[in-house]
């Protein structure tokens, strides 16, 4: 039905606008009386090399949103705990996490997709997949990489964010096992360039969802784990 121009919402789309509204209530009251504690390594020396982003990837190229295609500053963003007497290796986490994103996603903040909506799956290097979010974004993206103990994703057109993110296990050399979480990305558009650079809400809430995504890693592992989630996020101005 059309009226005076302007189509009618479906039932359909209603229900997704009630579903992110209820979704948004829940992740700020989350994020208000559970905050996961992160220790904040904001002042890091090495920010690291960022990936090339001009490198070819699988998939088509002319779906992803690559960072030059964003707006505002460039983010490199860590989020990573460390456990012990694990009953998982690294290998064997990775493969779980690949096998179900949702097993240790906190899904009233985020849920992995298929494109035809189902909970994504054996996640295999070229799938695409949705990342469902609260708010008036979802964020599609594409599986770049996987080796035994890491897997990457790119993010495709009409993600809120233009870059890359990266899961993966290592072992230090105190023998303890670290799960890290780490993206280069910019602002894929001008509402969530505002949400993330000039206010606190928007950075605010990731980090949280990523802090319990390590939290929950730590938890199937079956070890101990040995600090609160730790984070650190850096900033390049374009022109840097």
């Amino acid at each position: 039905m059309v009226t005076a121009g302007r189509s009618i919402p479906t039932p359909s789309t209603l229900r997704r606008v009630a579903h992110w509204c209820l979704d948004l209530v829940v992740t700020l009251l989350r994020y208000v009386v559970q905050r996961i504690p992160t220790y904040r390594r904001d002042r890091q020396q090495d920010p690291g090399e960022p990936p090339d982003f001009e490198r070819d990837l699988p998939g088509d190229p002319a779906t992803l949103q690559r960072p030059d295609a964003g707006i505002g500053p460039l983010y490199h963003r860590s989020y990573w705990v460390f456990v012990t007497d694990e009953t998982l290796s690294g290998e064997e986490l990775i493969s779980l996490i690949l096998e179900g994103p949702n097993q240790v996603t906190p899904t009233e903040m985020a849920s992995f997709e298929t494109f035809s909506g189902e909970p994504a799956h054996d996640l295999q290097v070229g799938d695409e997949l949705i990342v469902r979010l609260p708010g008036p974004w979802d964020g599609p993206v594409r599986v770049i990489e996987r080796t035994p103990t890491s897997f990457r994703f790119a993010t495709l057109q009409g993600h809120m964010e233009a870059g890359e993110i990266e899961f993966r296990t290592t072992t230090d050399a105190r023998g303890f096992l670290e799960f890290r979480i780490e993206s280069w990305a910019r602002s894929g558009d001008p509402l969530f360039d505002l949400l993330y650079g000039r206010f606190v809400i928007g950075r605010e809430v990731q980090m949280h969802m990523w802090a319990q995504f390590c939290r929950r890693v730590a938890a199937v592992s079956g070890g101990v784990r040995m600090s609160n989630t730790a984070s650190t996020t850096r900033r390049f101005e374009p022109d840097q």
